[in-house]
């Protein structure tokens, strides 16, 4: 008989092949239906980007109302107790994902950023690939195992095909399961399946955009605390848009509810203050808002507080029901914060807007780790070691928020934080430890005695 030592290899290599097939014909798939997705998406937008500011207030409350209908109708004959989200379908419905509504998410999409919606286009990516990828495994009758696996891949696949970004879509679509953990058992297939969708996409037409940027200057200590405090500020940002846009969310919510609103009305109010709102706002944070984020990547001067308009609008967007993409917001959010912060701080604009779009990311999302490799793809390694001080602050700063509330915490952030492992953040069962509370407790109980007990007021 073998030995196991002899035996292992022979099955690592049968695991290597069998994930070289399954991850490749999954970014076959993937890639191709992310493409039409993608072309259809461009097609629809290039028609109205130049439409007169009277039609533009016309037709956000139009997009808001198509976008009600679609969602509600679409989803009415949802089999019960299945969710389409690709988190929970691999937290809690062995990869299961229905494939009934493949169409509505790519659809009322389209619709909201056609019509200046502000939101973005990888939502229905990666909605498109955890689909498609949960037919594939079904269709091969895959087991449970294997089955979330290969949702995996199609996330990846999904993200790489839409960002350009085949190495950091493959490990962002692994990160986003978890907060503490990676699964490092699906790097190899996601990577793979995020390498062949990039290279199918490519062969439909879909073209990127990536920043190269140059650094000649050497490192400096003084300089990389700088970043460090641009990757805190940056995450005070994410912060700020992770609870604007839940509270946004509440909200309509509570709206709805206190006034029996037909739901599908919900993005139509949306769209309504939306057209209001840009009667104040300039117009450039609505849809993508690409063109300012590359203006603040160039370094070009941006107005500060542009960040804050732009995470407005995509909370009022989003929140109110319209469906979109929510990591294309946290890049121009990024952007457009660090570009802001670094003439604060003394760096270049076009560097500190580099920095902020990745630490953005990393912060809100909660994925430093895909953030980075994000940032190495799209600027290049010459300010590696920048992204990284940016990322990794933004990441811890936050705390335990994210714009995924399945998001599962396996392990907290800080020794002075406590969570039970599995929770979801959806949960809230994030607290402060029990040690850090008797040590607050000390030092109050310690002030009591240096200042003596309080004296009560004189009475008049």
């Amino acid at each position: 008989m073998f030995r196991k030592n002899y035996i292992e290899p022979f099955v690592m290599l049968a695991t290597l092949l069998r994930w070289l097939f399954l991850a490749t014909l999954t970014g076959v798939v993937v890639g191709t239906g992310t493409s039409l997705f993608l072309n259809v998406l461009f097609f629809s937008v290039d028609r109205s980007a130049h439409i007169p500011f009277w039609l533009q207030l016309l037709l956000l409350p139009f997009g808001g109302i198509l976008n009600g209908l679609l969602i509600y109708y679409g989803y009415r004959k949802k089999k019960a107790g299945e969710d389409d989200s690709v988190i929970t379908a691999i937290h809690r419905q062995e990869g299961k994902l229905p494939l009934k509504t493949l169409p509505v998410k790519p659809l009322a999409a389209i619709l909201t950023l056609a019509s200046g919606g502000s939101a973005g286009k990888e939502g229905p990516c990666s909605h498109i690939g955890g689909t498609l990828a949960s037919w594939l495994g079904r269709m091969m009758r895959l087991r449970p195992a294997l089955q979330k696996k290969i949702v995996a891949c199609g996330v990846s696949a999904g993200f790489a095909s839409v960002f350009g970004t085949p190495i950091a879509g493959a490990i962002y679509a692994v990160e986003v399961l978890t907060i503490g953990r990676i699964r490092h058992d699906y790097l190899f297939s996601s990577v793979i399946a995020g390498i062949t969708s990039y290279q199918i996409s490519q062969f439909w037409g879909i073209s990127y955009t990536f920043y190269p940027f140059d650094l000649i200057s050497d490192f400096s200590e003084l300089f990389f605390l700088k970043i460090v405090v641009l990757g805190i500020l940056c995450g005070l940002v994410s912060l700020l848009f992770v609870e604007m846009f839940e509270e946004v969310r509440m909200f309509f919510s509570y709206i709805q509810q206190r006034f029996r609103i037909w739901r599908p009305m919900m993005p139509f109010i949306g769209g309504v203050l939306l057209s209001v709102f840009i009667l104040f706002i300039p117009t450039d944070y609505l849809g993508l808002s690409l063109p300012i984020m590359d203006q603040a990547l160039n370094g070009e001067n941006v107005p500060f507080f542009a960040f804050f308009w732009k995470a407005f609008l995509v909370a009022v967007t989003l929140g109110s029901g319209f469906y979109g993409g929510i990591v294309t917001p946290q890049f121009v959010i990024g952007a457009l914060s660090g570009n802001a912060f670094a003439g604060l701080l003394g760096i270049d604009p076009a560097l500190g807007a580099s920095v902020g779009m990745v630490a953005v990311v990393a912060a809100a999302s909660n994925t430093p780790m895909a953030a980075v490799f994000m940032g190495f793809e799209l600027f290049g390694a010459s300010i590696g070691v920048y992204i990284v001080g940016a990322c990794l602050p933004a990441y811890i700063i936050i705390g335990h928020r994210s714009v995924y509330p399945d998001q599962l915490i396996i392990f907290a952030k800080s020794i002075w934080m406590r969570a039970k492992s599995g929770s979801s953040l959806g949960e809230r069962d994030v607290q402060i430890s029990y040690d850090l509370l008797r040590k607050i407790q000390r030092w109050q109980r310690r002030q009591a005695t240096r200042h003596g007990p309080l004296k009560p007021p004189d009475k008049e």
